[in-house]
């Protein structure tokens, strides 16, 4: 049976959401492994990253790419060689402001534990070569309504020392918007 006969066998009310499951299932099926970064320089280390004083310049942009929101954040990073605390402040372009506090706990060369007050359970972290990866869930509220993501976040040490930071914000596996960072130590 060809793939245009099994379509046509679907009732016409169904074959919109056959065509969905279908795409969803091959976006779940894509997607870079941190682990493929060993080799690259130079070597991040998150704790010895964060440790101390960094500010980070940040965009967010919709579906589209359209830019939504311009921000600053402020970071004092707390690091005793097994814990990593960040405390991070927020300032957006139109004057809001917003607090979150991570913790990460190493648990060896390569991976992380974190956690956030915002962030619903523990979310598995890692780190290899210059890259490092997190994904987890995160409610997010737009024009008065709470929307749960899973935010998709890899983050890349450059040679100069900063470090670019890349979210996707996604629903249903569907990309809706993205965030876009520079890190620089002070």
């Amino acid at each position: 049976m060809t793939h245009a006969l099994l379509i046509r066998n679907i009732p016409t009310a169904y074959r919109h959401w056959f065509l969905v499951l279908v795409l969803l299932m091959l976006v779940g099926c894509t997607g870079v492994d941190v682990e493929q970064y060993v080799d690259r320089e130079p070597k991040l280390d998150i704790g010895e990253y964060f440790a101390g004083s960094t500010r980070a310049w940040g965009i967010v942009q919709d579906y589209s790419g359209e830019l939504q929101r311009q921000f600053t954040v402020d970071i004092d990073g707390d690091y005793d060689g097994n814990v990593l605390t960040l405390d991070e402040s927020f300032v957006f372009a139109n004057g809001d402001k917003d607090h979150r506090v991570w913790t990460f706990e190493r648990v060896d060369a390569h991976h992380w534990i974190g956690r956030a007050s915002d962030v619903e359970g523990e979310v598995d972290a890692r780190q290899y070569g210059n890259a490092f990866h997190m994904r987890y869930p995160l409610d997010i509220e737009i024009s008065g309504r709470t929307i749960s993501f899973t935010m998709d976040d890899w983050m890349y040490l450059q040679p100069d020392g900063r470090l670019i930071n890349r979210t996707a914000m996604r629903k249903f596996g569907v990309t809706l918007g993205e965030i876009t960072l520079i890190f620089e130590q002070r």
